[in-house]
Order: structure tokens, then C-alpha cells, then sequence
């Protein structure tokens, strides 16, 4: 595991308030230690060229959610009911990245309703989150280009604020403005299910995107929010990849001809978005980037789609979108699998469970473990630069 950021100084999340009289505590996970460090075999020069290759580089996920889930899952609602998360600083202080997109509780954001995707309740979710960051000077709130590259020279990690879905706007267009105001840079269509704006991936009739739909791909364009169709079905996918004056991302998803399931992505999707210069980000949250060679999750899985990706598209058009948090994401799954729709996007596939996918578990070891592959199947250096970021900043450069 990477040593720990010489620039953290020990802040915990709302170590600026009072314990029990401003704030309700939880049993919450470890941000360490939770499971077995993964053993990639690595030699110590494949060691060292990971250590080179993280501090050189920018480092970054471009689909995280590292807040630290409780030590009893079934705690997760009447935790989230508060719309106060913990972030995993000490564990993001470990991981080498120098930025990673946070998109906060999402589908799982029940601060006022017994279901996600509220209005009141995203405000709320973000702005929590950014009182707790704005407290501390290792994690910083990145609205530019610039200020992610400055982020790296200071010996800091960029936070990027992206949602999953616009299915908090409805009909209200300017909520974009609102959003991009608070500081959102990022934006998913829809989230399983369908909105205002286009199908979800879940959907048995896919509706492509709408009218509305068009305007608010207009708007975030004209604004610089990033678009995500990770969640959309495949005629929306397409669609926003038309009606898009600039590339879009795939912020963490794997190919269906890998694993033949809704949450992955075809081949055409795939495609369209890497013609237009977008970007995939490879998945890895449990059991969903799955493989025929190993469908027992694992790093091992995750990588077989992005291997299949880099045949596919060229190595410029892929990067990686974990997906992870700290605790027991199964666990997360279980609880909330009615509000994200898992069932319906994973089909009837059958797959061996498990109790986290190896190699990739929470965002302290993901990108140690990914460099640690690369090296060790002999990926070049300005392959590996691509992959863990530069991709990602390429976009970057021309959405914002």
C-alpha cells in the first residue's frame, strides 16, 4: 500500500463540531485494514516503478464514493437520513490519486424521503459534504482545469462533484445553473430508471432522450458539466452522444461483451463515445464487471474489460471509474437494492457472490493495484499515464 500523503494532517470528518450534541454517531467501517492487502507478485523494480509512476502523474478516478459506510449495514438508511456522510480522508491520504469525481450518495440519498434523487436532498447532501471539506486543506473542492493541476503541485487531492443522474432537476432547467453554481462539474442523465430527460438503463422500452432532455444536454454543455451516460440505456446513450457539442463520458461501467448484463455497455455505445473523444471508465463496484474468464470479482475481472476496452476503442479512450467507498459495499447493494434498481440492470445472469471484489475494494488500494497490473503486464509507461488520467484531463480541457 502507498505510504501516507506527508501532507495530511490527521482531520477527520466534523472534527469541527461537537460529537453527539452537533451531529448524531454512528459504528462506522475502517477505512483501513477492512480486508487483505491484494498480493499482485510484483518484483521490487515492478514495485518501484509503481511508486514512480503514482507521484509522477496525475492520478485520477473518474467515479468514486469515498465516504465511509457504517460498520452494520443495516444502519446505512438512519445514517444517510442524517445527510451527514463521512469521508475516508486518512484512506484518501493512502491512494495515490491526486483527484477523483465524488458523486455523494446519489441514488441512496434518503435525508427526506424514503427514495433518492429529492431536490432538497442533494443540496443538502452537497452541501455537507463541502463544509466538512472546506474544513481541512489536504482535500480541495476543484471547479477548473487549473485547479486540479494545482491541487497536484500543492500535494493535494482534487475533489470534482459530480451527481449520477439529472433526475433532481425535473422540468426546471436552470437547477443546471444552480448545480454548476454550487460547484457540480460533472452529470449522469438518468439513473436506471427514467426521468425528465431520457431512459434509464432499467427500463423495459427505451425512450431515448427527450426533448427536455436535448435542452438540458445543451445547457450542461454551454455551462461545462461534464456528461455521464453510465446509467443511461443504449438510445439515450447514443443520443446524448449526438446531440453533445463535446465528448462525454462513460464514467464507470465495462463492455457487455464482456458480461452480458444492462449495466454493462455495447460495443456501439462504447464506440460512439470514443468517436466523438469521450472516455470509459472501467467499474469495478461488486458484481458488476464480471468476466466469463473470471466471474469471481476480482481485479481480474475488472481487468479483462479493460483490456477488452483498449482493443476495442485504443488506449486514449479508457480510463477507470471504480466506484468504491470505504465499508462493506455489498452490504450498501443489499440495503438499497430496491432504490438502484440492481436487479433489473444485472438481469438474470448468475454469478458467484462475494464479499468484496479483491484488488479493488475501497479507493485507498484501487489505483496502487491497477498501476501494480499494468506493470506487471508489461503496459508501457505512457500507456499507464493515459489510462490513470491524462485521458480524463484531455476531456477535461475541452468540456470546461
Amino acid at each position: 500500500m502507498q505510504e501516507q500523503s506527508s501532507n495530511y494532517r490527521g482531520y477527520r470528518s466534523f472534527d469541527y463540531l461537537e460529537p453527539h450534541a452537533d451531529f448524531t454517531v454512528f459504528d462506522l467501517a475502517p477505512e483501513l485494514g477492512r480486508v487483505p492487502e491484494h498480493d499482485l507478485g510484483l518484483d521490487t523494480d515492478q514495485s518501484a516503478r509503481v511508486t514512480r509512476l503514482l507521484a509522477d502523474n496525475h492520478v485520477i478516478s473518474l467515479h468514486e464514493h469515498p465516504k465511509i459506510l457504517t460498520s452494520d449495514p443495516h444502519q446505512l438508511r438512519e445514517y444517510n437520513h442524517t445527510g451527514r456522510n463521512a469521508m475516508g480522508y486518512e484512506g484518501l491520504a493512502k491512494s495515490g490519486m491526486s483527484a477523483f469525481f465524488d458523486n455523494f450518495m446519489n441514488g441512496t440519498n434518503c435525508v427526506t424521503s424514503e427514495h433518492g434523487w429529492k431536490w432538497n436532498d442533494v443540496v443538502y447532501d452537497l452541501g455537507l459534504r463541502f463544509a466538512d471539506v472546506a474544513k481541512q486543506d489536504h482535500v480541495v473542492l476543484a471547479r477548473t482545469f487549473a485547479e486540479i493541476e494545482r491541487a497536484k503541485a500543492n500535494g493535494q487531492i482534487a475533489l470534482v462533484a459530480g451527481l449520477e443522474a439529472a433526475t433532481m432537476i425535473e422540468n426546471e432547467l436552470d437547477r443546471l445553473d444552480i448545480l454548476y453554481g454550487l460547484g457540480v462539474r460533472q452529470m449522469g442523465i438518468a439513473y436506471s430508471m427514467a426521468n425528465q430527460l431520457g431512459s434509464g438503463l432499467s427500463e423495459p422500452q427505451d425512450g431515448g432522450l427527450t426533448t427536455f432532455g436535448h435542452r438540458a444536454v445543451e445547457r450542461m454543455n454551454k455551462l461545462g458539466i461534464a456528461i455521464d451516460i453510465s446509467h443511461s440505456s443504449d438510445q439515450t446513450s447514443l443520443d446524448v452522444i449526438a446531440a453533445s457539442s463535446v465528448p462525454v463520458f462513460i464514467t464507470h461501467a465495462g463492455a457487455r461483451s464482456v458480461w452480458p448484463t444492462n449495466r454493462m455497455k455495447s460495443d456501439e455505445v462504447i464506440l460512439a463515445c470514443a468517436e466523438r473523444g469521450g472516455v470509459i471508465g472501467l467499474e469495478a463496484a461488486p458484481h458488476t464487471t464480471l468476466s466469463k474468464r473470471h466471474p469471481r470479482h476480482s481485479i481480474e475481472s475488472v481487468m479483462d474489460h479493460f483490456a477488452y476496452c483498449v482493443d476495442l476503442v485504443g488506449i486514449d479512450h479508457v480510463a477507470f471509474g471504480p466506484d468504491t467507498n470505504f465499508g462493506d459495499h455489498v452490504g450498501l447493494h443489499n440495503s438499497f437494492s430496491g432504490h438502484l434498481a440492481i436487479s433489473q440492470a444485472h438481469g438474470h445472469v448468475d454469478y458467484p457472490k462475494v464479499p468484496y471484489v479483491a484488488g479493488m475494494e475501497n479507493p485507498a488500494e484501487n489505483f496502487t493495484n491497477i498501476v501494480g497490473w499494468l506493470v506487471k503486464n508489461d503496459y508501457a509507461d505512457d500507456a499507464i499515464r493515459k489510462a490513470i488520467g491524462s485521458n480524463i484531463l484531455r476531456v477535461l480541457k475541452e468540456v470546461w
